[in-house]
Parts: C-alpha cells; structure tokens; sequence
C-alpha cells in the first residue's frame, strides 16, 4: 500500500543543526529503501527562505505496521528531527508507476 509522509522539523534553534548532522545517515537509509521499492520519491520541505523545515516522501509498504516499523529506525525519527509525522494512505496515478517497471 501506498503512503504519503509529510514530517515537520521542530522549531528550536537546534533543529536545523539536528537535521544537517543525520542528513548522510538519512539518506543512506532512504536509497537502500529506495532500491528496495519500499520509497518512490521525497524531498524537502522548504520555508520562504529556502531553509529545510520536513520532509514529503511517498512510500510503498505492504501494511501500515511494516511502515511503522521503517519510522523505528529512521535516522530523522531516532535523532528527533522530525517532530510530527502525518502518514495517509495515498495512491500513486498509474502513468508515473510506469518509471518503476
């Protein structure tokens, strides 16, 4: 199943700090995932400034307890980065699964 993730960073002077010092841990684990098929694609939140405050990622896990268990372990989740986390179940339209084929 398909998920839609949009985590908010916290909003202390240290949570840009937090982010930037797991950001290689995070997207380590997020491209071993990634060539696993479990994460389709994400970015950055960003402010008006430019500066990242969450994240947004889509996701293909096949219950919400295997996703729930990705987030055990989530660099950004573990390091409190992430301070709120909203996950709905989501669709991917056909036409853009094609590049995963």
């Amino acid at each position: 199943m398909q998920y839609i993730i949009t985590a908010y960073d916290g909003t202390d002077e240290k949570a840009l700090e937090r982010r930037l010092g797991l950001r290689e841990e995070h997207l380590k684990l997020i491209e071993s995932r990634f060539e696993k098929g479990e994460h389709l694609y994400g970015g950055a939140l960003l402010d008006e400034d430019g500066k990242m405050i969450g994240s947004i990622m889509v996701v293909d896990y096949p219950t919400r307890e295997a996703l729930d268990e990705w987030l055990k372990v989530e660099p950004y989740v573990v390091g409190n980065v992430w301070q709120r986390i909203d996950v709905q179940p989501f669709k991917v339209a056909p036409i853009f699964m094609k590049l995963y084929d």
